[in-house]
């Protein structure tokens, strides 16, 4: 077992900190589109589906209490953030910062925050080869290509309209 001085502990008096919020959060979001149904959960874009839609569950949650009770109420907020026309990446800038300046303010370490930051980090940093909706409609498919073009975008473009429908199909 760890001690203190090696890190094995987050919490106060020497406990182990679990983030709790976020797993929770992570687990709604992937039972969201294993419901859905949209794609194989061993995909990178089952990854960034969830990863977004948790950022979304996590981010959304100002009262500290995911509750397995109102995920059902939640799902209409949930759908809103992630809609098309919404600027989900700054939304999500902002809530990350006013949690990060939350924590160094308290003192108190936050794993929940800090595997929060690093799904964001990857949904930016990750591209992923997709159909490229900004294509010319009827262009011809290039000779091989059964799926038309495709670019490299990032993950959370991605993973956010993924996320979406998956709470319309829940």
């Amino acid at each position: 077992m760890l001690d203190e001085e090696q890190g094995g502990t987050d919490g106060a008096d020497g406990e182990l900190t679990v983030p709790m919020a976020w797993l929770y959060a992570e687990y709604i979001a992937d039972e969201l589109l294993r419901t859905g149904d949209l794609m194989p959960p061993t995909s990178f874009e089952f990854r960034a589906g969830r990863d977004a839609l948790a950022l979304t569950i996590f981010l959304s949650d100002t009262d500290g209490e995911l509750s397995g009770i109102r995920v059902v109420t939640q799902l209409e907020t949930w759908l809103s953030l992630t809609a098309y026309d919404q600027p989900w990446q700054e939304w999500v800038r902002e809530r990350l910062a006013e949690l990060t300046t939350g924590a160094a303010a308290s003192g108190r370490s936050a794993p929940d925050l800090d595997l929060a930051e690093e799904a964001w980090r990857w949904l930016q940093e990750t591209e992923l080869l997709a159909p490229d909706l900004n294509a010319v409609p009827g262009g011809a498919p290039v000779a091989g290509e059964d799926e038309g073009p495709k670019v490299w975008t990032p993950a959370w473009q991605l993973g956010l309209p993924l996320g979406h429908l998956a709470i319309h199909l829940f």
